[in-house]
């Protein structure tokens, strides 16, 4: 082979057979292997990269369905699917990247990937953690997390905090911040595994299994007698519609997510939404992507946190690329416990 031929290789990859309704299942993904020239191309700016791990997120589910007008690209069938991820660099045509740099940001669901918007990628510095923490704690959601918290609902000390999917990605870090903030926490899962997880892992002063309460607004009126003054949202649905009833003046509600509606062809309604008006409620959707300029400080803040062991996280790691697809479909039906991650390849 001259020297500067690239040398081309098998490339598994997750493929998307066509778009979904309903919930999705692993036969609506294939696993397939194709070739790539394990070199950028001349004159690109593009990135190429050997992927680590994946992060199984909710929002892909609606990736999965055409979409227009949503805030992210639906995937297109036939090809691979992509997602945040941990990746290290092969080869760059990017000046702020260079062959053996780790990074993590949007890559492919495959083993390489030619990463042609270099532009949203961020170099990971800090390699004293597990690098799996870049698809959760020190990546998208955790930084999710932060920004939502801090930022969106403006907490105060000894204020009373519930958060649904709390044994999430960005659940799990909410509370915490919560608790080091000296808020009241309850947390929402749906198992005793996670139950416990939330009070004797997470220091959550309670949490409920929500799929045990025949009444999620009596069960909330009973944890919170006085009220919630801020709702962190995963769910929607019915958990939004119990909480509504539950809120003090002045609460604030950051919309993250509604994972229990992604799977519908259409939507539950909200019937409480008057207790927006009647208790000054302010209930406000917010997106990572408007937060990345926050990521430096978030890393200052949340580094020495990790180090001195007073933020823990949990990972629900599976290995091999063709479990990917069941371990993202899991998230679905709440198989997960804790943050979801597919090791493609170990370092």
């Amino acid at each position: 082979m001259a020297e500067g031929e690239a040398v081309e290789v098998p490339n598994k990859q997750v493929i998307l057979r066509d778009y979904v309704s309903g919930f999705p299942k692993e036969s609506d993904f294939m696993v397939r292997t194709s070739t790539i020239r394990l070199k950028v191309p001349e004159g690109s700016n593009a990135v190429l990269v050997k992927n680590l791990y994946l992060s199984c997120d909710p929002y892909m589910r609606s990736r999965m369905t055409k979409l227009e007008g949503s805030y992210v690209e639906s995937f297109v069938p036939g090809s691979p699917i992509s997602g945040f991820g941990a990746s290290r660099v092969l080869d760059s045509g990017h000046p702020n990247f260079k062959k053996g740099d780790l990074i993590w940001g949007i890559t492919g669901w495959e083993e390489y990937s030619l990463i042609t918007t270099p532009e949203t990628l961020f170099k990971i510095e800090h390699t004293d953690v597990p690098l799996s923490y870049y698809t959760g704690l020190l990546g998208m959601p955790g930084l999710t997390a932060y920004a939502g918290f801090y930022d969106v609902a403006s907490p105060k000390k000894g204020e009373y905090v519930f958060i649904s999917a709390a044994s999430g990605a960005v659940g799990q870090l909410v509370g915490q911040f919560a608790k080091l903030l000296g808020c009241f926490v309850v947390g929402s899962a749906g198992s005793k595994a996670k139950v416990d997880l939330l009070k004797n892992k997470f220091g959550f002063d309670e949490a409920v299994n929500y799929k045990e309460e025949q009444d999620l607004e009596a069960a909330l009126k009973m944890y919170f007698p006085n009220g919630i003054d801020i709702y962190f949202e995963n769910v929607g649905g019915k958990m939004l519609d119990a909480v509504l009833v539950n809120m003090r003046l002045y609460g604030r509600i950051p919309m993250c997510g509604m994972i229990s509606q992604y799977n519908y062809e259409q939507p539950e309604g909200v019937h409480n939404l008057f207790c927006l008006i009647a208790k000054r409620i302010r209930m406000q959707g917010f997106l990572v992507f408007d937060y990345y300029h926050m990521y430096p400080k978030f890393l200052d803040t949340v580094l020495p946190l990790i180090r001195e062991g007073k933020i823990t996280y949990v990972e629900d790691i599976v290995e091999g690329l063709e479990n990917g697809p069941a371990a993202l479909i899991g998230l679905f039906y709440g198989r997960n416990v804790g943050k979801q991650v597919v090791i493609v390849a170990r370092e």
